[in-house]
């Protein structure tokens, strides 16, 4: 076989498998409607920010007051497909679930205008996660409104981290359990980008906290505003390495929940340890490492046992 064939089908291969990798065939969504009664919902957190979120209500009577809040991943929002597929199944099986927003949902999303007249910018790119919180503290407060006296948190790819430290900061006694799903466990302890970081703080302190910064060695393009940035670097750093990875002062210690759940989403999955009503678990299957954000990505065919109990 001649060497200008052979470099044509290695060529040919790498083509094929760079538009596989990419999803060039169209895929249809095949989320199919809710069985039991679904309602948008709205909350308003302390510092005067508006959330929606998606209630599922479940058909049957919940054994104890207890709901379960989704917290959405990077870029993400409440009605991503496969939170939706996720909420209806849950709430088939007996768990009331409410999928819902924060500040940083999205790539970018307009949050309010000050009294003064100023945007409040939220998202991936210009939200504050530090601040996030008052989301979640808002969205437990409406659960217990609506009669559930407990929750358990799910944060879902980089909502881990906001429900975690969460937890950890308000030792909130309604946090029945936590699950962090498809969370980053890994801690880089690369040190900052002494340039980019005097280039936000410059920015910040001018009053342009709003303004994009490209981080550098990415291997595509990536950019985050310099409030955003320095809210990132700024954060402490036991809440980055909250598994101990590099350091053993972490807080999953500290987050005093009956039970912590770690739910893998890419490929086969379980809940490992469950909340103190019920071990919940499951499985999904995905082509390759999407985090399942759309239905066609992932099968979720959830089981619930309770303690006791049988599968259902």
């Amino acid at each position: 076989m001649s060497r200008r064939l052979i470099v044509g089908l290695v060529g040919i291969a790498l083509l094929l498998a760079i538009l596989f990798r990419l999803r060039i065939l169209p895929r249809p969504e095949n989320q199919k409607p809710g069985k039991f009664p679904e309602q948008l919902v709205y909350v308003r957190s302390a510092d005067d920010l508006v959330d929606a979120g998606v209630l599922f209500t479940s058909p049957r009577q919940p054994s104890q007051p207890l709901a379960i809040i989704w917290v959405h991943g990077w870029g993400a929002n409440f009605y991503t497909p496969s939170y939706v597929g996720i909420g209806r199944a849950l709430a088939e099986r007996g768990f009331p679930t409410i999928s819902v927003n924060t500040r940083m949902h999205d790539i970018g999303n307009m949050e309010k205008y000050t009294l003064l007249g100023k945007r409040v910018r939220g998202g991936g790119y210009w939200g504050v996660t530090s601040e996030d919180a008052r989301d979640i503290s808002a969205w437990i407060d409406y659960a217990e409104q609506l009669g559930y006296s407990r929750v358990i948190m799910v944060g879902h790819s980089a909502g881990w981290a906001s429900v975690a430290r969460y937890q950890a900061d308000s030792q909130d006694r309604r946090v029945a359990g936590l699950v962090f799903a498809s969370p980053g466990v890994g801690y880089s302890a690369e040190p900052d980008d002494p340039q980019l970081l005097a280039q936000a703080r410059k920015l910040v302190d001018d009053g342009a906290g709003d303004d994009l910064l490209r981080l550098p060695h990415r291997s595509f393009l990536s950019f985050v505003s310099a409030a955003t940035y320095l809210d990132s670097i700024n954060t402490p750093r036991e809440y980055k390495d909250f598994f101990w990875h590099k350091d053993s002062r972490c807080c999953h210690h500290e987050s005093h929940v009956p039970g912590t759940g770690f739910l893998r989403i890419e490929g086969r999955y379980r809940w490992r340890k469950g909340p103190r009503s019920a071990d919940v678990f499951g499985s999904a299957a995905t082509p390759w490492p999407s985090h399942c954000r759309y239905s066609h990505d992932c099968k979720w065919q959830p089981r619930v046992r309770r303690r006791g109990g049988a599968s259902g």
